[in-house]
């Protein structure tokens, strides 16, 4: 049994000992393992009717799993009760993977029906694993032996970790305290759910109806191409502009319309924040208040003091010091850079005060003013496929030798995804790719990875990970023609994909990203700068109709802009995850009852209050913390980008792109997964701890 915390996206327990009923399992393919290579998913053959009877299947033989550990006459061995529940899990596992990654990506009223349903019941269930008594005193017994039982090193980390679990989920509490934290965790699923489709449904709501074309004026064709296509999805006369998850919406950058820019501005902000039933305001206070509750209930003051003591950074007041240091100086530049986009709305002879709404559109006015640079412009040298085979998979392959294939016969979930086939560069097979690019109404916003098979030398399985964008598809026929920051983003997730696909662990708890929350996005976040290295954009960055290199002059003119609005973009990463921490640092008793007010004193009072540049989310659209794994934790990019910085700097000091850096990486971080303690696990890689220098040199606060 794997058994990692359900909600945080992992693995319960299943029983390989009690078999399914012959005629439930032949028709129902959740309840097997999966025929094809590498056990990818049948996804022409799994229905929404399959899931409850496997969940509940597979519930039923966890419970059954614990009752076998539970009931031996041998005293506790390492073998019959960590390991016993490590081999464990396959059918919940299974079905958890598949259910829970096609919510987000592919979330039909169906599946978002089952989730309602079913995310209180595993929850519930979690609960009885991690509060079984009998369990946890072997658990227990065997930790108190850790010292005399000969592990080897990734065995010992296996049993102080779940020992850490079991410990965290309330196992050593009174009965009546346990009884109140099933209320509380039962609860918790139900409202992280409903925050999670009361987003989603309210963005596709709140999506911009534009009747008259000419409003879309700085509007690619494509673009207007592919709103007309979303309005004709919808049964809509015009034009349809969908919302993404940031508070700052892409188009806002390209449309001249200020009035229509205002729209979408406003409709982005009010995501959750509505009377009805949509509201996500009462939704995500009463999570506060549970969280805060559990925290105690459990010994530690607030809800981040319990998720921080099981990460890299330790404690809340490390953070609050990160944060802190860092956003005095983001605050002063962002103002400056506020007053030049000023400048720029009165050098067009216009007399208003800049809004938020017309910062990214001035913001791009005075990129090409003051470095003689459109970034629109490098639009057409970047096709999606064409940065994904000979960007991406060319970069995978000088540093790790690794080499892609379409299997176009797997099945697919949705017809927009492609499938590949992963290899070693000595031929050997290592795993699928799944690359899924396109936005749509059943999907969640942001970009994101996942893992429908994590690799396990104990339990002779190999990855199958994908990677999720929301680029906008363009109209039938027309190239998929990304920005900048979709290219990086594109890199940045195919970071968390290596994580997993060249994990090397024995035990399926440490395999791939299972890592501390602010240590996961490092990998990723050293990918990026693969996105602009000279020798992989030589390979990918070419004009999609001549076929033409990127011109180095245009290149150099985009990389003296790096720094360019790094104020804004600093302020409002920071804003958001100072907010994050103001929620989760409260007491049960500190709740307040307004939202909005809170937000604004809480900005206030970080120093980060500023009109022009608001958090990156906003409290009632923060999936991240208030329906994803991010509670107390969406600190963790900067946290993590201090690493990156400091082995940006060590990639570019010792030679770059080459098979001798990327199998140090390889080897040193991705590898181990989380069987080695994170910070260790860097300090060994890099010689030392890493340094901050580097991260204040990139977003230029190094005169601060």
């Amino acid at each position: 049994m794997r058994i990692i915390l359900l909600l945080a996206a992992a693995t319960v327990a299943a029983c390989a000992n009690q078999p399914l009923p012959i005629m439930q399992t032949a028709s129902n393919p959740l309840l097997q393992p999966s025929p094809l290579p590498y056990e990818y998913p049948p996804f022409d053959r799994i229905k929404p009717e399959h899931y409850m009877p496997a969940f509940e299947a597979g519930m039923a033989e966890s419970l059954a799993e614990i009752d076998a550990i539970t009931a031996q006459d041998a005293p506790p061995t390492f073998e019959n009760t960590i390991v016993a529940m490590e081999q464990g899990g396959e059918t919940l596992g299974r079905v958890q993977s598949i259910f829970f990654n096609l919510v987000g990506t592919h979330g039909t009223d169906d599946l978002q029906a089952i989730y309602g349903e079913i995310s209180p019941k595993l929850a519930a269930h979690q609960d009885k694993v991690f509060l079984n008594k009998a369990l946890f005193d072997r658990v227990d017994a065997l930790y108190q032996q850790r010292d005399t039982l000969d592990l080897d090193d990734e065995s010992r980390r296996l049993l102080e970790r779940y020992h850490v679990n079991f410990v965290r989920a309330g196992a050593r509490l009174a009965a009546d305290e346990q009884t109140r934290l099933r209320e509380i965790n039962t609860e918790l699923s139900r409202l992280t759910t409903q925050f999670q489709q009361n987003l989603l449904k309210h963005t596709n709501e709140l999506a911009v109806v534009v009747e008259d074309r000419a409003q879309l004026a700085g509007l690619s064709d494509s673009a207007i191409e592919a709103a007309a296509g979303t309005a004709r999805d919808r049964g809509i006369e015009g034009y349809v502009l969908t919302l993404q998850l940031p508070t700052l919406q892409p188009q806002l950058a390209e449309l001249e319309d200020r009035a229509l820019r205002e729209r979408i501005h406003r409709a982005s902000i009010q995501r959750g924040n509505t009377d009805g039933a949509l509201d996500n305001r009462p939704v995500l206070r009463e999570i506060v208040a549970l969280r805060a509750e559990r925290a105690q209930l459990l010994g530690y003051d607030t809800h981040a003091d319990y998720v921080l003591a099981n990460a890299t950074a330790g404690t809340a007041d490390a953070v609050n010091t990160l944060l802190a240091k860092l956003a005095k100086p983001s605050v002063v530049n962002a103002r400056k850079e506020g007053e030049r986009l000023q400048q720029a709305v009165d050098a067009a002879g216009e007399s208003f005060d800049l809004k938020v709404w017309d910062w990214p559109y001035y913001r791009e006015i005075v990129r090409k003013a003051d470095y003689d640079f459109d970034q629109s412009a490098l639009k057409p040298y970047f096709e999606m496929e064409r940065v994904l085979t000979d960007g991406v998979f060319f970069m995978a392959e000088k540093l790790y030798g690794l080499r892609f294939e379409r299997r176009d016969h797997l099945p697919k979930y949705h017809p927009d995804i492609t499938v590949y086939e992963v290899f070693e560069d000595n031929g050997a097979a290592l795993g699928i790719f799944v690359f899924d690019p396109f936005a749509r109404d059943t999907k969640r916003g942001g970009a994101w990875m996942n893992s429908y098979v994590q690799q396990s030398r104990l339990l002779g399985t190999r990855p199958v990970v994908a990677n999720h964008l929301n680029v906008t598809k363009p109209a039938e026929g027309e190239p998929v023609l990304l920005s900048p920051y979709e290219v990086n983003t594109m890199f940045h997730e195919f970071g968390h994909a290596v994580h997993g696909l060249l994990s090397d662990v024995h035990y399926p708890y440490f395999s791939g990203t299972a890592v501390p929350r602010d240590f996961v996005e490092y990998p990723s976040q050293v990918h990026e700068m693969w996105a602009f290295w000279p020798e992989v954009m030589e390979n990918y960055a070419r004009h999609h109709e001549t076929g033409e290199p990127l011109p180095q002059e245009m290149i150099e003119r985009y990389k003296s802009t790096e720094q360019f609005n790094q104020g804004y973009d600093s302020t409002e990463y920071l804003a958001a995850s100072l907010l994050d921490q103001a929620w989760h640092q409260l007491t049960p008793d500190a709740i307040p009852e307004d939202v909005e007010a809170f937000e604004a004193a809480a900005l206030e009072q970080a120093g980060v209050a500023l009109e022009l540049v608001p958090p990156r989310y906003r409290s009632t659209y923060f999936a991240h913390v208030f329906s994803g794994g991010y509670s107390a934790g969406y600190y963790s990019y900067v946290w993590s980008e201090v690493l990156d910085a400091d082995t940006v700097a060590w990639f570019k000091e010792d030679g770059g792109l080459s098979r001798k850096n990327g199998d140090r990486m390889r080897y040193g971080i991705l590898a181990p997964g989380g069987s080695v303690d994170a910070q260790a696990m860097y300090e060994a890689f890099r010689g030392r701890p890493a340094e901050i220098a580097p991260l204040l040199e990139r977003r230029g606060l190094t005169a601060e």
